[in-house]
């Protein structure tokens, strides 16, 4: 894909410009009525806040994401994830900042669609006619638009996907022209371009630290740039950026600009705001602009939330691909490459954000759940690129340069954002923990099942089955016997496997099949090894997928076999002898051996809580058999113990009937 998209063409930057910078290009709807709010206008608040954003964008943004993350392309793919794939198998701890960057991640998904679409239908308020415009029914219009989006989600976006470049070409050039025509309201914002200003705002300006938090708002989308690297290519978002850049700082200065001709001196508390219809973006426009802007914004908000719910979607199917979420079903509505549907993610992602609307009402108050969780997501990505970096054999004083200054910038944006904690902050941060904490679960009970999970030398087993396929006073249990399994070592095999064929109950085929996914760290690999331990008895099949396959099973395994039966490498039909006359394909029978917590286990109370969470996600999320993409059909499950740490003290002493007492 990344070698496709990674060509300059006028389509993949118009790609670019849809689904990429919705996030970071909606940030002008708030980020200076963010910063004014609840202040006195002036112009060191103005020029050093504006000087802030500029220096902001161009270190967080256009250093860090666009000049150097976007160099760790995973085969073309970006995002949190396909990094940690890239490092992974340097240090086991980097599981961790990949999980809390993934869950940071999901919860700005579930603020983002509430505080982009609020912040647009505002700006109905401007409006003489709209001046009363009740926050009541802001908050219906929202919840309309919020419903209607998500209901839509199901159905894809491959036929409106082509419209989003167009729309966002025209959001940011309108935010280009708007930015030129009131920037010579005052030409001292210039000053603005000089980062003296914004070092001597945040170390002059009383609380200015905290003012750091709304600043923050102008770079939340920056993550999307690399979370988006497959679906557009480095050099589309480089070169797509230059223009959007522009245009952002040329509105930003517009705005800065109008504030200080038009509102300097006037303390922005709700009622000044109110009563004058103070709105550092929609000012910008003339009256009878208002309804096309607040259109054409609302708009640019809902291809925001669109690009954020994709995101999230891909996020999620990847972390499922790395055994980092529970699995959960996943739809295809298009045929489109990357489009995909996850309705428990969906339904999830409509309830987060009909709670945010409803909480908070005011995208005012949604500033202070918002950037919390994505400053989180820039420190792991800081943590997950320098250990790419290590592993590229960067010179180490470029690395530490790297760190020290990136770790300086983040933490006190994360410092300036925890002063919201309090004020909806804890909102984001608990979504976030939740998240997480279901991450968690899925990859440590992995690790402790494994502790459990008994592996054999299937060479010793070999005869038995060999002896158990001929023996005709065993009723055939099927043609083709066929076994997930999870050995990653094609010469061992799990002992309940070895368990179910031989002692469960004797299941005699004519061949068995052992089939093995292992997942890749590159993300569209898609092939296979066959291993015929014994011919036409007994073959191993592997798969090795890459993180962003999908696991068809059913059809993947077709596919071998009749390349196998066209090799003649292996004879498919059955053994009754009056079928194989005639040239009855035998039938194939799949075995999925399905875990549940024994009550024989002595865990500690820690992971105990862990493998209790673990079966309850499992039991609302999707079966082991729908998880491997098999037909329910031909799949039988076989339900077996997981007894991690046996019981090895048992407190049990045998008494006498009392007229036995003298034996």
């Amino acid at each position: 894909m990344g070698k496709n998209t990674n060509k300059v063409t006028i389509a993949g930057l118009l790609i670019a410009l849809g689904i990429i910078y919705g996030d970071i290009g909606t940030s002008p709807l708030y980020v200076f009525n963010a910063i004014i709010s609840g202040r006195t206008v002036t112009s060191d608040l103005i020029i050093g806040s504006l000087s802030c954003i500029i220096w902001t964008l161009t270190m967080i943004t256009t250093v860090k994401y666009v000049w150097l993350v976007l160099r760790a392309d995973n085969r073309g793919e970006g995002g949190t994830f396909a990094l940690y794939a890239l490092v992974r198998r340097r240090k086991k701890w980097l599981v961790i900042p990949a999980m809390i960057g993934g869950a940071s991640l999901l919860a700005d998904g579930i603020i983002t669609p509430p505080m982009t679409i609020t912040s647009s239908i505002e700006g109905l308020k401007e409006l003489p006619v709209f001046h009363e415009l009740h926050t009541s029914t802001i908050v219906y219009i929202v919840l309309g638009i919020i419903s209607l989006f998500f209901f839509m989600q199901q159905f894809g976006t491959a036929s409106i996907g082509k419209m989003f470049g167009p729309i966002m070409a025209i959001w940011f050039t309108m935010l280009g022209v708007l930015g030129i025509l009131h920037i010579t309201d005052d030409l001292s914002i210039l000053k603005a371009i000089n980062p003296y200003y914004a070092i001597e705002f945040i170390a002059t300006y009383p609380k200015a630290i905290w003012l750091l938090g709304a600043v923050f708002l102008c770079t939340t989308g920056a993550e999307a740039l690399y979370s988006d690297l497959g679906h557009c290519g480095r050099d589309n978002i480089r070169i797509s950026w230059i223009y959007v850049k522009i245009c952002l700082l040329l509105n930003y200065f517009g705005q800065g600009a109008y504030l200080l001709a038009n509102r300097a001196g006037i303390e922005v508390t709700p009622e000044n705001k109110a009563a004058m219809g103070i709105n550092a973006f929609y000012d910008l426009m003339p009256q009878w602009f208002i309804i096309p802007g607040v259109i054409i914004a609302t708009t640019a908000a809902i291809i925001a939330s669109q690009a954020m719910i994709s995101g999230a979607y891909t996020l999620i199917s990847e972390a499922m691909r790395l055994n980092l979420w529970p699995r959960l079903k996943i739809r295809y509505p298009s045929e489109e490459k990357g489009q995909l549907f996850i309705p428990g993610i969906n339904t999830m992602m409509f309830v987060g954000c009909v709670g945010i609307v409803l909480y908070f009402k005011e995208s005012s108050k949604m500033e202070a759940a918002y950037g919390l969780a994505i400053i989180v997501t820039f420190i792991t990505t800081t943590i997950l690129f320098s250990n790419y970096m290590v592993a590229k054999r960067v010179p180490s004083y470029v690395i530490y340069l790297f760190l020290a200054t990136f770790f300086i910038i983040e933490t006190s944006f994360l410092v300036a954002l925890l002063e919201k904690f309090t004020h909806g902050g804890y909102i984001t941060l608990l979504i976030g923990f939740g998240m997480f904490i279901v991450m968690y679960v899925s990859y440590r009970s992995r690790k402790i099942k494994n502790r459990y999970v008994e592996f054999v030398r299937l060479e010793h087993y070999v005869p038995l089955i060999q002896e158990l396929s001929n023996d005709k006073t065993v009723p055939k249990h099927a043609t083709h016997l066929v076994y997930m399994t999870s050995a990653n070592n094609p010469k061992e095999i799990e002992h309940k496997i070895i368990y179910s064929i031989l002692n469960k109950k004797p299941k005699r085929a004519d061949i068995y099949w052992f089939v093995h996914v292992d997942t890749l760290d590159d993300p569209y690999t898609c092939e296979y090894v066959v291993d015929h331990i014994i011919p036409n008895d007994i073959i191993r099949v592997e798969f090795r997928l890459g993180f962003r396959m999908e696991p068809k099973i059913n059809l993947l395994f077709r596919k071998v076999v009749e390349e196998l039966v066209s090799n003649k490498e292996v004879n498919i039909y059955s053994r009754y002898e009056s079928l194989e006359r005639n040239n009855v394909v035998g039938d194939f029978q799949f075995i999925v051996m399905e875990k549940y917590l024994s009550q024989d286990n002595e865990l500690p109370f820690f992971e105990r809580i862990i493998m209790k969470f673990y079966f309850w996600l499992k039991e609302i999320s999707l079966s082991e058999e729908r998880g491997f993409g098999l037909d329910p059909s031909n799949v039988v499950v076989e339900k077996f113990p997981l007894i991690v740490a046996p019981v090895t003290s048992i407190r049990l002493k045998r008494v006498y009937h009392e007229e036995d007492g003298d034996l």
